[in-house]
């Protein structure tokens, strides 16, 4: 029986490395044509070029990780079909459960390294590759970071601090406005209740301006509602949004405690489970796929013509899926972890039904 394990399981791993190999290479190819202009627009040299899509290769595999986890193996079990051993192990009386085991492990295996991936080398891999799409070819440096609710950015001749409840309304809450003199004193504070840009102009509400005159002298004035003219525009002002993709697992669980707002903290708890119910998702898509492998051969006398572009197919249900329960929970329409869990436990659910009757 060890034998037996040990085949499988080395059949699964070489398919694994196959599948794995030619799905990244044909994601570079796709990317490279497309982002190829970019870089030589941006006068990159070839050397850049490389290292971009090289880094980029362990974000390629993790995001492709379940469907390859799924598509090694339905071709694992396939090809035993194809080739009679399937057949002749259970005509030797060994039952299903033992033979799709090995296929199983290697599944949880790669599972593993996905998640191993996610803590240790996909922060640095994404960090590199995010510094050199975004700052050196697109030139979108950022201004700003985000750090427990309020946003901070260093303009041309200040510093603005503020709160942003729409991200895609031009509406600043806490608002603040400093500028310092050359040997870093501060020359101009200006804080308001809020802000807004309208009609290419800075609008501030119920606030206080304080300006330095003489050597440690500032003088206050207070308005209710003031225009001023700043150099920057909400659109100049550029976070990275990619910011959680850089993250590890551990990092993406404890930035949900530096959060300060309940819709921060929802959104937070949403991508730390989101990140581990993706990474997680191949076993249960390897699941319901060998059924739907055996079911197709048992029907139609047919397993890979049928299997594969079938687990196709349900990876693609799977993502879409996955997608739309994480909007929902990033939304707070539904709980974080149960968009994490539901659709591996009913998938799960569904492919061990579907095994116990095919092993019966």
């Amino acid at each position: 029986m060890l034998l037996l394990n040990r085949y499988i399981l080395t059949q699964f791993i070489r398919i694994f490395s196959t599948v794995a190999a030619g799905f990244a290479a044909i994601y570079i190819l796709i990317d490279f044509f497309e982002k190829i202009d970019n870089f030589m627009e941006a006068g990159k040299p070839l050397s850049l070029v490389f290292k971009f899509f090289i880094l980029s290769i362990p974000f390629i595999i993790d995001q492709l990780g379940p469907v390859l986890i799924l598509l090694s193996g339905v071709i694992t079990i396939g090809l035993l079909n194809h080739q009679h051993e399937l057949t002749a192990l259970k005509a030797g009386g060994i039952p299903l459960r033992t033979i799709i085991k090995p296929v199983l492990i290697g599944g949880l295996l790669c599972t593993m390294l996905f998640l191993a991936m996610a803590q240790w080398l996909l922060p640095a891999t994404m960090s590199s590759t995010n510094s050199i799409w975004y700052e050196n070819v697109k030139g979108m440096v950022p201004l700003g970071i985000f750090r427990n609710g309020r946003y901070y950015y260093k303009g041309q001749e200040g510093f603005y601090s503020f709160s942003r409840p729409d991200p895609h309304q031009p509406l600043f809450v806490n608002f603040s406005y400093s500028s310092w003199t050359e040997d870093y004193h501060l020359h101009t504070l200006i804080s308001a209740e809020s802000a807004e840009w309208k009609d290419q102009e800075w609008i501030l509400h119920n606030g206080q301006t304080q300006t330095r005159f003489g050597e440690n002298n500032y003088q206050t004035t207070l308005f209710s509602e003031k225009k001023i003219a700043l150099t920057e525009t909400p659109d100049d002002f550029f976070v990275p949004k990619y910011e959680a993709s850089e993250l590890s697992i551990t990092d993406l669980y404890q930035r949900i405690y530096r959060q300060q707002t309940a819709a921060e903290i929802v959104k937070a708890w949403a991508e730390f489970y989101g990140r581990i119910s993706y990474t997680l998702l191949g076993l249960p898509l390897l699941l319901l796929g060998l059924p739907v492998l055996l079911i197709s051969y048992n029907k139609w006398g047919r397993d890979l013509s049928i299997a594969i572009p079938a687990s196709c197919g349900l990876a693609f249900f799977a993502w879409g899926l996955w997608g739309a329960l994480q909007s929902l929970a990033k939304a707070d329409y539904i709980s974080p972890l149960l968009a994490a869990v539901i659709i591996h436990l009913l998938f799960g659910s569904a492919g061990l039904y579907l095994l116990h009757r095919q092993n019966n």
